[in-house]
């Protein structure tokens, strides 16, 4: 059986995911119920703010862990290229 691949900032990202879902929801109510188009855009942008920072934090905790683990020790240079990746990424 494979091992459970398990990061100390999953449950942030569970959490962040599990409150996109539940706007995701309300989204979805509030069509059905003929909530008025700023309305649901805005919900729709709570949806998408709610992602973004999910995707955003299980980005950099793979950057921090699993890329590093994977290429081992840097150089002083190498570091540096590193954390100008790690940097960049924080715009995604």
């Amino acid at each position: 059986m494979k091992q459970p691949h398990t990061h100390t900032s999953h449950p942030a990202i569970i959490k962040r995911l599990r409150r996109a879902n539940g706007h995701l929801s309300s989204t979805i109510d509030m069509l059905t119920q003929g909530r008025t188009c700023l309305d649901v855009a805005q919900q729709l942008q709570a949806v998408e703010k709610a992602i973004q920072q999910a995707k955003k934090a299980l980005i950099q905790d793979h950057l921090d862990h699993c890329l590093e683990h994977l290429v081992g020790p840097l150089g002083a240079g190498q570091r540096h290229s590193m954390d100008e990746f790690r940097e960049i990424t924080r715009y995604l």
